[in-house]
């Protein structure tokens, strides 16, 4: 498959106070938790909940580019977009928006590699989740 990015997500973060640092603004760490949260929003909707006694994921990389300061109050949209899908890995894309503003805050990516929870080895994306992966819309 090509290395396309399609919207896989879409997640709405209410910024809390205790978000902020000194500096008056969210702080950097916060933005790969809000990345975070939607990844894993996204991945409880592709993996029913029995299969995460079995099945897990993990992160084997991810970056974060700042773009313009996230301030309290506000809500973040992360959009979490796919790219390439391997065999047990995936491509994962972020844009954080604050309240409607069409200009990302901040994007980031992060691989994804699916998980035996057993053997802590990289398994094959489970066959219903790779089809809704694959299904995700052109963004």
């Amino acid at each position: 498959m090509a290395d396309s990015r399609r919207l896989a997500h879409l997640e709405r973060i209410p910024i809390r106070w205790g978000d902020m640092d000194a500096m008056g603004h969210v702080n950097n760490t916060v933005y790969f938790r809000y990345m975070e949260q939607a990844r894993i929003s996204w991945v409880e909707a592709l993996i029913p909940q029995e299969a995460w006694k079995t099945a897990g994921i993990v992160i084997v990389n991810a970056a974060c580019h700042y773009r313009k300061p996230i301030t309290y109050p506000g809500t973040v949209e992360v959009r979490l977009l796919v790219g390439r899908i391997g065999g047990s890995s995936v491509a994962t894309y972020y844009e954080l928006r604050v309240d409607g503003d069409p200009d990302p805050y901040a994007t980031g990516e992060a691989v994804v590699v699916f998980v035996d929870i057993a053997t802590q080895k990289p398994t094959r994306i489970p066959d219903a989740a790779r089809t809704l992966i694959e299904k995700a819309e052109t963004a």
